[in-house]
């Protein structure tokens, strides 16, 4: 059985909610990390907790754990963000290969 994340998504304009860590080394400008979460009320917690003024023109969508690989080709994000505590917030990043 495949896992299923939860990512947040623009109503405006279809644009996926991304992270773009400051590192020394950035060599490459990609359109960032795609932050998914394992649970929609995680979603949910990090959009009233960070951004409680425009939750409203997000939504939360699933994704199976299959197809994420092919969203970071489509979108071009280097990799992904995985929320493991929406309120602090700590994200594990990922990089595509």
């Amino acid at each position: 059985m495949s896992q299923i994340y939860y990512l947040i998504r623009s109503r405006a304009d279809g644009r996926y909610l991304v992270a773009h860590p400051q590192t020394a080394t950035e060599t490459t400008k990609k359109d960032g990390y795609l932050l998914m979460f394992r649970e929609d009320f995680d979603a949910l917690s990090y959009l009233n907790t960070h951004g409680a003024d425009v939750a409203e023109q997000f939504a939360v969508e699933s994704v199976a754990g299959s197809q994420v690989k092919s969203l970071l080709q489509r979108w071009g994000f280097v990799g992904v963000g995985i929320v493991q505590d929406p309120l602090l917030p700590k994200v594990d990043f990922l990089t595509h290969f």
